[in-house]
Order: structure tokens, then C-alpha cells, then sequence
């Protein structure tokens, strides 16, 4: 009866252990969480990457999902880094998905910004035809961070 209870125990702690890694909010080598918008007949998730003074590109992984309508914006065009000084910076590149279909992912880059700013945002508008038209009242998604 011992070793039954033991077995069990131990069976639990793996089932325990597995649920709280699956719960864990996952966050990039730059320590920052991925944020997500689902506002809309689009949803967003973005990720930071390398955001550090020293990186050649700050870089953010994009996820898009829609299951209405085509992801035919050009992502470099509608997106935008703005820092807490309320400068904006524009993308250098979008490596990815070309525009089209239902789902979309990549990575967008943008220089460093020097000195590392307290916070940033980035926003990104009109992700879609809907969106374009502003329906629902979506014309801009904006994810901010701080360091």
C-alpha cells in the first residue's frame, strides 16, 4: 500500500509540474512578455526579442490570425516604435509572411534606440480591410513594455 502511494504522489507531482510549466507566461530573451490583441477579426500576438543597446536590430515576432478576411497590409507601412519621449521609429524590415492569407507570422525589426528608452510602444493600424473601413472602431493596436 506504501509503494502504491508513492507512485501516486510522485504521478501527481509530474501532472503538477507539467501544468504550471504549460501556465508559465511566456516571455522572450529579452525578458519581456508577449502580448496579444484579439480586438477585431484579426488577433495579434507580439513577441520582443533582442532589445538590447548592444543588438545589431531590435526585433519583435509577429503572429497574425484571422479567419475572415486576407493580411494584405505591408507590415513595415502600418507599423511604428514610438519611445517614452514620444518619438517614432520605423520598421527597417519585416521578415515573413508576404501579405496575404489567413495567418501570418515574421519578424519585424527596427534600429536600436539609443540611449535605451524606459518604455516603448508599438503600434500597428489597419491589419485588415475591416480595420482599413475602421469597423468595430479598430483602427490601431498598440502593445507597450517597460523596462
Amino acid at each position: 500500500m506504501k509503494k502504491i502511494t508513492i507512485i501516486l504522489i510522485a504521478i501527481l507531482l509530474v501532472i503538477l509540474v507539467i501544468a504550471l510549466i504549460n501556465n508559465i507566461s511566456i516571455s522572450s530573451k529579452s525578458g519581456l512578455e508577449t502580448k496579444e490583441s484579439s480586438a477585431g477579426s484579426v488577433s495579434v500576438a507580439v513577441m520582443p526579442r533582442s532589445l538590447e543597446e548592444s543588438s545589431a536590430t531590435w526585433d519583435f515576432e509577429i503572429k497574425l490570425n484571422t479567419h475572415s478576411e486576407e493580411l494584405s497590409e505591408d507590415l513595415v507601412i502600418v507599423s511604428e516604435l514610438v519611445d517614452d519621449q514620444g518619438r517614432v521609429h520605423k520598421p527597417i524590415s519585416w521578415e515573413g509572411d508576404p501579405p496575404g492569407g489567413h495567418h501570418r507570422q515574421g519578424v519585424l525589426k527596427f534600429k536600436p534606440i539609443l540611449p535605451r528608452p524606459k518604455s516603448i510602444e508599438l503600434k500597428m493600424s489597419k491589419l485588415s480591410a475591416s480595420e482599413i473601413k475602421n469597423a468595430g472602431g479598430i483602427s490601431e493596436r498598440i502593445f507597450k513594455w517597460i523596462f
